[in-house]
């Protein structure tokens, strides 16, 4: 692992903190291991591994009518799996704000990754998700706080799509 990439979780793992975050939902994820140590290790927040990133929203929706904010981290390739779920999240003002480390781009070597990869963010805005990309280490934690901070704000579902040239690229067969 990068000092980069330790560098740019151990950022999201403070904004978090900052943003008061006590339940993070996650699947498991190489580009997002980093953050999901620190968050796990925390003894203010609560990392749940999930089985299907839709129960991740629905966790979302629990912990905000709990009184408790919550940050998903998913992969892009999952990100399909919300769809009707975000749809509640949109129509209820539901803040929730989505890490998604996305797949199908730098140096992929799995295809089955290209579909969703290429629509992760139109399907996210289609379903009234504020949409913001990240394409450099240094861009994460800054783009990160203020995505926090809108959905906090806004009541809004907002995602940040962080590219495989900073997740990292998965090769065959590690």
């Amino acid at each position: 692992m990068t000092s980069d990439r330790t560098s740019w979780a151990e950022a999201v793992h403070a904004i978090l903190r900052d943003h008061r975050v006590q339940q993070v939902p996650y699947l498991p994820d190489a580009g997002l291991a980093a953050l999901i140590r620190l968050v796990s290790t925390d003894p203010a927040m609560r990392a749940v591994p999930l089985t299907t990133e839709e129960e991740g929203v629905a966790m979302a929706v629990g912990a905000w009518l709990g009184g408790q904010r919550s940050a998903l981290l998913l992969q892009s390739s999952g990100a399909g799996n919300c769809i009707n779920t975000l749809g509640m999240v949109s129509e209820c003002r539901v803040p929730l704000l989505m890490l998604v480390t996305m797949r199908g781009q730098w140096g992929e070597f799995n295809p089955w990754q290209m579909p969703m990869a290429q629509a992760t963010g139109a399907v996210l805005a289609a379903m009234g998700v504020i949409v913001q990309a990240v394409e450099r280490d240094e861009d994460v934690a800054p783009v990160v706080a203020a995505a926090a901070r809108l959905s906090n704000n806004t009541y809004r579902p907002v995602a940040v799509l962080i590219s495989q040239r900073v997740a990292g690229t998965k090769e065959f067969g590690k």
